[in-house]
């Protein structure tokens, strides 16, 4: 008794599924593009501050900042720093 709603009126009930459609056709479908292009912006940003780490060093060796030999994100030069720290 706790968990179930009391019957309401008939306008709720619609207003409940013209609610879920609305979810079901406009929200759903635009969630997964948003979420893909906060992804896309974030390892842009990463990959921006790599680059200007590297510019501002001096550096002539590229591979001390982001290693493309290695395997996924290990190549990045935090991840070596802190696999060498363990």
């Amino acid at each position: 008794k706790l968990i179930t709603f009391p019957q309401g009126k008939t306008q709720t009930f619609c207003n409940v599924i013209k609610l879920g459609t609305f979810c079901r056709t406009v929200v759903w479908p635009c969630l997964p593009p948003l979420l893909m292009y906060q992804y896309i912006r974030a390892k842009d940003e990463d990959y921006y501050m790599t680059e200007v780490l590297y510019y501002k060093s001096g550096s002539k060796d590229a591979k001390a900042f982001y290693d493309t030999s290695r395997i996924g994100i290990s190549g990045h030069w935090r991840i070596q720093q802190d696999m060498e720290t363990i």
